[in-house]
């Protein structure tokens, strides 16, 4: 299945803004849509999620242009590095997947060890 696609005209009118609006947010590469053979721009879902995060920061907290493109660079960075912490953390549980007796041991030695060692300092003998 194909996906839906918006003309210029619809998605200006849909978030009633002027088209000039979205080729302006074209030119300074914050929404970049696909184009058809004949070169007419055409927005897929998310590009009209994008548009709604930028339209949101520029009418509701008044954010300029170029503070937009800063906030959804960070965005996007911090979308990649949970995407690349949630890999390791996989990685992590198969590379300890059948190992957790061998772990409890170590930790049970180290308790014993704890518990069992002589006393270092005068102090702890009287406690």
């Amino acid at each position: 299945m194909k996906e839906k696609t918006y003309l210029i005209s619809a998605v200006a009118s849909k978030y009633n803004i002027h088209p000039q609006t979205l080729r302006l947010y074209e030119r300074e590469g914050l929404l970049v849509p696909s184009r058809t053979k004949g070169n007419t721009r055409v927005y897929l879902e998310k590009d009209l999620k994008k548009l709604e995060f930028i339209l949101n920061l520029s009418r509701e907290m008044g954010v300029n242009l170029a503070g937009i493109e800063i906030i959804y660079n960070m965005k996007r960075k911090m979308e990649i590095m949970q995407e690349e912490f949630s890999n390791f953390l996989e990685e992590l549980k198969k590379e300890f997947v059948g190992k957790e007796k061998f772990f409890e041991e170590k930790k049970n030695a180290v308790v014993k060890f704890s518990s069992s060692s002589p006393t270092l300092f005068k102090d702890e003998e009287k406690d």
